[in-house]
C-alpha cells in the first residue's frame, strides 16, 4: 500500500499547480434563490400594491429581529415546529430563525404591554421546508402580514381582514379566486360529535387540512392507520367535511341535532353568520365559501380561520375549476400574547398574510409568456450632448436636475456618439434625451428629444425641469 500512495503522491506532485487553491460552488443555498433587477421591478410591483391596501386601512408599520430567542418559538406551531432552523450556539443564548412574523408580533405586544393595534409587517422569514420552487416554495422568504389586535366586537375585524384579501388579490388581477372560511370551534366541536378524543384534535386536524391536496380515502386512512381513530369517527367526520356552501348552509348546522348540541360548534356557526352578514355589507360573498375541511394546521388558530386559493380553469370541459393553491391565509388567534404574557393576558388578534413568493411566481410565468418588456429603471431623462467636449456641460445640467429632483443618468464617456447615446435609451426605456451642443448653450436652451416618438424642441433652460415633469407626468 505504501509503495502505491507513494506512486500516487508522485504523480500528484507532477500534475502540481494546484495548492492552495479552493473550487468555489457557485450556487445559492438551496431552497433560496437571487432576483434580478427584471424580477425585482415586478415585486416592487406586488409589494406596492399590497403596502397600499394595507396602508388605506389603516395600518402602521413595525419590524422585529430576524432571529428570536428559541423558547419564543418553540411549541407555537405544532407538527411544523420540526421546519424551524436553529442557529449554531455561539456561546451565550439559544436562537432560531424566525418561522413566522405571527409569533414575533405576539411576543412584542406582551413585551411592550400592547393591548390594541393595527399593524402590517413585511420581512422573510425561514422554513427548513423540503423546497418545491418552482411553485413559489422556499426556505427564505417574504411574508406581508396585516394583523388587528384588541378587544372589539365579534367579527367587524374579521370581517375586513377577508376585505383586504379579496382587495388585494382582485387588484393584482390573479384571475378567479376563492376565500374559502371555517371556524377552529366548529371544527372542535365536529371532532367531539364525531367521537374523536380530546387528545387527538389536533393530530386529526392536520390530517383534515390535507384535504385539498389528498382525496378523502387517503385522509381517512391517515387518520386511522397512523392515527388510530376509529374508522366510524372517521367516517362521521367525512360527512361533515365535504360540505361547503354560504349562509344557507350555516343555518342548515345550526338546525343539526348533533352540531347545535355542542357548545363550541355553536358558538362557531353563530358568529360564523354574523361574520357573512358582515360580508354581504362589503360586497364579497361571492368569492367566499363557508368550507367544513378548511383546518389550517398551526396550533395557535381559535377562532375564524381562512384561506384564499387560485382557480384555474384547466380546460373548457370541466365543470368545477382547479386550486393553484393557496396565496393568502389567516385567522383569529386569541390565545398567543397570552402565552408570553407573564400575567396569562389575553388579547385578542386575527390577521392575514399573504402568499406573496406564490404571487410572484404567477406574475413572473406571465411576463415571461407575454413577453412584456419590463423597466428596470424609473430614470426619466438621459444627459447628452451632440458635439465633443461638453462632458462639464452635460455634468453641470445632469447635476441641476438632480437637485430638482428628477431621475436623470448620463453616460460615463467623455465624447460619447449621440447614436449610442440614443440607443442606450431605446435598450433601458429612457422617455427622454436632454441635447446639449454648442447653439444651444449660445441660445440659453436645451434640446429635448421624446425617444418614442424621436420629435424635438428646444426647452429654456429655466423651464426644462418643468417640462420633463410635465412629460413623464411624474413629480
Amino acid at each position: 500500500i505504501a509503495k502505491e500512495v507513494a506512486k500516487l503522491l508522485e504523480m500528484k506532485a507532477q500534475l502540481g499547480g494546484d495548492e492552495g487553491k479552493h473550487k468555489f460552488v457557485l450556487k445559492t443555498p438551496k431552497g433560496t434563490r437571487d432576483y434580478s433587477p427584471k424580477q425585482m421591478a415586478i415585486r416592487e410591483r406586488v409589494f406596492n400594491a399590497i403596502i397600499t391596501c394595507f396602508k388605506r386601512h389603516g395600518a402602521e408599520v413595525i419590524d422585529t429581529p430576524v432571529f428570536e430567542l428559541k423558547e419564543t418559538l418553540t411549541g407555537k406551531y405544532g407538527e411544523d415546529s420540526k421546519l424551524i432552523y436553529d442557529l449554531k450556539d455561539q456561546g451565550g443564548e439559544l436562537l432560531s430563525l424566525r418561522y413566522d412574523l405571527t409569533v414575533p408580533f405576539a411576543r412584542y405586544l406582551a413585551m411592550n404591554k400592547i393591548t390594541n393595534i393595527k399593524r402590517y409587517h413585511i420581512a422573510k422569514v425561514y422554513r427548513r421546508d423540503n423546497p418545491a420552487m418552482t411553485r413559489g416554495r422556499y426556505r427564505e422568504f417574504y411574508q406581508c402580514d396585516f394583523d388587528i389586535a384588541g378587544q372589539f366586537d365579534p367579527m367587524i375585524p374579521d370581517a375586513e381582514c377577508l376585505k383586504i384579501v379579496h382587495e388585494i388579490l382582485s387588484d393584482l388581477q390573479l384571475g378567479d379566486f376563492l376565500i374559502k372560511v371555517n371556524d377552529r370551534r366548529i371544527l372542535d366541536g365536529m371532532f367531539a360529535v364525531c367521537g374523536v378524543p380530546d387528545s387527538k384534535f389536533r393530530t386529526i386536524c392536520s390530517s383534515v387540512d390535507k384535504l385539498d391536496k389528498m382525496p378523502w380515502e387517503e385522509v381517512k386512512s391517515e387518520m386511522v392507520g397512523e392515527k388510530g381513530l376509529s374508522p366510524e369517527a372517521a367516517d362521521h367526520i367525512g360527512e361533515y367535511v365535504q360540505l361547503h356552501g354560504g349562509l344557507d348552509l350555516i343555518e342548515r348546522l345550526l338546525q343539526d341535532p348533533k352540531l347545535s348540541q355542542n357548545k363550541l360548534a355553536k358558538e362557531g356557526l353563530g358568529d360564523m353568520k354574523l361574520l357573512f352578514e358582515y360580508l354581504t355589507l362589503f360586497g364579497i360573498t361571492g368569492q367566499i365559501s363557508f368550507d367544513l375541511s378548511l383546518a389550517r394546521g398551526l396550533d395557535y388558530y381559535t377562532g375564524v380561520i381562512f384561506e384564499a386559493v387560485l382557480l384555474q380553469q384547466e380546460n373548457d370541459h370541466v365543470e368545477e375549476p382547479v386550486s393553484v393553491g393557496s396565496v393568502a391565509g389567516g385567522g383569529r388567534y386569541d390565545g398567543l400574547v397570552g402565552m408570553f404574557d407573564p400575567k396569562g393576558r389575553k388579547v385578542p388578534c386575527v390577521g392575514v398574510s399573504i402568499g406573496i413568493e406564490r404571487i410572484f411566481s404567477i406574475l413572473e410565468q406571465r411576463v415571461e409568456a407575454s413577453e412584456e418588456k419590463i423597466r428596470t429603471t424609473e430614470t426619466q431623462v438621459l444627459v447628452a450632448s451632440a458635439q465633443k467636449k461638453l462632458l462639464e456641460e452635460r455634468l453641470k445640467l445632469i447635476a441641476e436636475l438632480w437637485n430638482a429632483g428628477i431621475k436623470a443618468e448620463v453616460l460615463y464617456k467623455k465624447n460619447p456618439k449621440l447614436l449610442n447615446q440614443l440607443q442606450y435609451c431605446e435598450d433601458t426605456g429612457i422617455p427622454l434625451v436632454a441635447i446639449v451642443g454648442e447653439q444651444e448653450l449660445k441660445d440659453g436652451v436645451v434640446k429635448l428629444r421624446v425617444v418614442a416618438t424621436r420629435e424635438e424642441v428646444n426647452v429654456r433652460r429655466e423651464n426644462l425641469v418643468e417640462e420633463i415633469r410635465m412629460r413623464t407626468g411624474k413629480p
